[in-house]
């Protein structure tokens, strides 16, 4: 299934809205949405997961590398919206610990 990205910045906030699924083959796609994201002038990255029914650990490691460098960048980040397959996969790798990640 092939993954689409769309965004609606504000001054506070830059969302990015994630549909189809998240897999080894378009992480790279995801990874460059979220990089210009950071060097946007917003306070807090979100990414809405409420259209990606799977998301393989390479998906995940955008996330984890996502909440990383925002936090070098002084910005927030959280994942919203998550299916119950995509918590399913966090929760097994244990990032749920580590980044903000919520379900729908």
């Amino acid at each position: 299934m092939e993954l689409n990205i769309s965004t609606s910045p504000t001054p506070e906030r830059y969302t990015i809205r994630v549909s189809g699924e998240v897999d080894i083959s378009n992480a790279d796609k995801l990874r460059e949405a979220i990089d210009f994201s950071l060097e946007q002038p917003t306070e807090e990255i979100c990414l809405d997961l409420t259209d990606v029914a799977y998301i393989d650990s390479t998906g995940i490691g955008v996330l984890v590398g996502a909440a990383h460098h925002a936090a070098d960048h002084g910005k927030g980040f959280s994942a919203i919206n998550a299916q119950a397959g995509v918590m399913r996969v966090a929760q097994l790798l244990g990032v749920d610990q580590e980044i903000a990640i919520s379900a729908q």
